[in-house]
């Protein structure tokens, strides 16, 4: 059925069973996060959707394994603690993820 519609299949590797654990949980978060709440028009906004979540995902998102900071925390600049009043909200991946920053 796969080869049916053009699709290749991909075995995972003998020395790899975690592989199959990590892509599904992936693809979970992926549903769960973005994919459940959002309808995909085609394939160039599907691309233009995951491109936007990959940057949230990886610059703002936390995570748990991380202390709940993001990936990309070291490439972004240091901020202090400033007024729990001044945080601003910014939605992102077209309005479905908002970010919250603190004004400056």
């Amino acid at each position: 059925m796969f080869k049916s519609e053009g699709l290749r299949i991909i075995t995972t590797l003998p020395k790899t069973p975690r592989m199959n654990a990590i892509c599904e949980r992936v693809i979970g978060t992926l549903r769960r996060e973005l994919l459940d709440r959002i309808l995909i028009l085609g394939e160039r906004h599907l691309a233009l959707v995951l491109r936007e979540y990959l940057i949230h995902y990886n610059r703002h998102r936390p995570h748990q394994s991380r202390q709940q900071r993001p990936p990309d925390i070291e490439t972004q600049p240091g901020r202090d603690v400033a007024d729990p009043r001044s945080v601003r909200r910014k939605p992102v991946v077209a309005g479905v993820i908002n970010e919250y920053h603190h004004a400056a």
